[in-house]
């Protein structure tokens, strides 16, 4: 099994080196944003084609994984397209001048391929045991949170969409359906999804130990690349928005506070 998960990991470096050098034809370093959801998409793929067996965890996986990280990246292209590159690229690029080519393969495109490799830990393990019991209690659970986690999440983008489409005064803030009781709905979905993959891989052997990895994809979501670094640059947009945070929680759904 180590051999196969470091097979993963070269493949994916590969991959993530491709799409920079694609990257640097475009000017354009936020397409990494596009294959965040297929990358993970492609890691399923290679572990369900390394084990070779269509058990019903590595089908289960296979699928939910599938529907998450395509619909991901579906609509981040559809929601990006024809934008530009995104700001916080560009603001990169602007600080680091000549030497953001060679630090956007690090920091940017080959960290993403790790990050991809580590979270997907679950999804490697879970399917590449193949001969682990089925099912168990974790698998019952995994299943449950992560339809309801790319159902919030999809929800949340349909919303936000929906809302951007219409005419709005300049600064507006959404804050109607799911996005009334969080302000990042999406993210909450994409980390419920990702405690579903996690519970889904608890049924294979040395599963349960990979804790870490829906951890980290909920703290990246909640204190990294997520929350904070949208909502600096929300306040500085949006008047109202300091307004808004400070009535509705921003991550885990509840009741917002009154004026």
């Amino acid at each position: 099994m180590l051999h196969t998960l470091i097979q993963h990991l070269a493949l994916l470096g590969a991959l993530s080196g491709a799409l920079w050098a694609v990257s640097l034809w475009l000017r354009d370093a936020s397409i990494v944003d596009r294959f965040w959801g297929a990358g993970f998409v492609v890691l399923a793929g290679m572990s369900a084609l390394a084990v070779g067996e269509d058990t019903p965890r590595v089908l289960l996986l296979l699928l939910l994984v599938s529907v998450w990280g395509l619909r991901l990246s579906a609509y981040i292209t559809w929601r990006n397209w024809g934008h530009g590159e995104d700001r916080r690229y560009a603001a990169m690029r602007a600080e680091h001048g000549s030497r953001f080519i060679w630090r956007s393969l690090w920091t940017v495109f080959l960290l993403q391929g790790l990050l991809v490799w580590i979270i997907g830990l679950p999804i490697q393990i879970g399917m590449l045991s193949a001969q682990a019991p089925f099912p168990v209690w974790t698998d019952l659970m995994g299943v449950v949170l992560a339809v309801a986690g790319i159902a919030f999440e999809t929800i949340a983008d349909a919303q936000m969409a929906r809302f951007k489409s219409r005419s709005h005064a300049p600064g507006a803030v959404m804050d109607r359906g799911l996005w009334r009781y969080s302000r990042h709905p999406n993210y909450f979905g994409d980390a419920l999804a990702w405690w579903g993959f996690y519970l889904l891989g608890c049924g294979a052997e040395y599963g349960v130990w990979l804790l870490p990895c829906p951890l980290l994809m909920t703290w990246l979501l909640r204190r990294v690349s997520g929350v904070p670094m949208l909502e600096e640059d929300l306040v500085k947009r949006r008047p109202d928005y300091a307004e808004y945070i400070r009535r509705t929680p921003a991550f885990v759904p509840w009741f917002p506070k009154k004026p």
